[in-house]
């Protein structure tokens, strides 16, 4: 009852404070509204985040001055925010979602999303997921949440996605490992919350073709890695990008830009695997649409800065500079599009210590 009292009390603070910044009625305006047909688009800016107001750990933490400004931006900006699930749904069927379609991620199960960010979400009226990995919550642990404030969250609307056992770095590991710490979270799951969770994230947003495979045969319909790109229909199914946001990267410039962001839209992409056996990796992929002009393709790689591409009709083949160090690559392709928005392209690779 003590914890009710504090969270109800928490809520009402925080709901005044969102009326005044006038999220509320904003944000309920955009949640009813249809997608309008003259603005309709086939992908969606993902958002990932970690901790709120958590300063001691500022490469995860997102400070919430920084949160509360994104809240508002939503809220009063040309955004739909939707629920990740149905955001995957419409992607997969194919249906239309509306221009500056928005989804809110969160991983781990840090108990500052209970106290922070599911309050401030919940008063602003923007669904999210959090992923949750099951062996920190089993034990205890301080810093994380309990199994009652996560059934608190999914009993308010909030969508509960898996996230392994203990967070482990799944490409580095074997298969068999990776197959007994998904059974052993799956089983949590289904214990505490009477089912799988559809939709995972892999720990590090690292993953290979095989950590995949097993992903699939968990039961699992689709799952997100942490590069960076809207999702589309380009998207594999089961390594989906999403927008990481903390503290270095979570200004209101880049989340703007990222929330505006248009997809390229590809097929062929190579390396396909997200865990390299070649390095450097030949990386390409061909476009699909050729209608549209992009303006000043460019791609960049972890720790190289800029790349060479070459652009052969819809096939853009990109070369490093060198070969990557070992642990995670990222590469990035944008340009600007006849819209004045950037066309965003990333995949994030993991390098296999030798």
């Amino acid at each position: 009852m003590k914890n009710k009292s504090v969270r109800a009390r928490m809520t009402h603070r925080l709901r005044n404070h969102m009326r005044h910044l006038g999220v509320c009625a904003l944000a309920a305006a955009l949640w009813v509204t249809s997608p309008n047909p003259l603005h309709a688009a086939d992908s969606a800016a993902i958002l990932m985040y970690h901790r709120f107001g958590e300063n001691s750990f500022p490469s995860t933490n997102i400070r919430l001055e920084q949160f509360d400004a994104h809240i508002a931006e939503l809220a009063s900006g040309p955004y739909t925010v939707l629920p990740v699930t149905e955001i995957v749904a419409a992607i997969r069927e194919g249906r239309e979602l509306p221009d500056r379609t928005v989804g809110i991620t969160v991983d781990d199960g840090y108990l500052s999303i209970y106290a922070e960010a599911f309050p401030r979400l919940q008063a602003a009226g923007l669904p999210f997921t959090v992923f949750i990995s099951t062996d920190p919550v089993d034990r205890g642990f301080s810093g994380s949440m309990s199994w009652d404030q996560i059934r608190e969250m999914r009993d308010a609307g909030v969508t509960i996605g898996a996230h392994t056992a203990t967070h482990l770095h799944m490409p580095a590991n074997t298969q068999a490992r990776n197959q007994e710490d998904m059974a052993r979270a799956n089983a949590r799951y289904v214990e505490e919350l009477g089912s799988v969770p559809t939709l995972f994230a892999y720990p590090f947003g690292e993953a290979s073709l095989a950590v995949q495979d097993l992903v699939r045969a968990q039961g699992h319909e689709a799952a997100f890695g942490q590069h960076s790109a809207p999702l589309d229909a380009s998207s594999d199914p089961f390594y989906m990008p999403r927008f990481a946001l903390t503290e270095a990267f979570g200004n209101m410039d880049r989340f703007r830009l990222v929330t505006n962001a248009r997809p390229i839209p590809h097929t062929d992409i190579s390396p396909k695997d997200p865990t390299l056996t070649v390095n450097p990796p030949l990386f390409g992929f061909t476009r699909t649409d050729m209608s549209e002009s992009l303006s000043g393709l460019a791609c960049y790689a972890a720790d190289q800065g800029k790349v060479k591409v070459e652009q052969l009709g819809p096939r853009i083949e990109v070369r490093m500079n060198g070969p990557f160090s070992a642990g995670r690559a990222r590469i990035n392709c944008t340009a600007l599009g006849p819209d004045n928005r950037w066309r965003w392209l990333g995949m994030l690779y993991y390098v296999p210590r030798s």
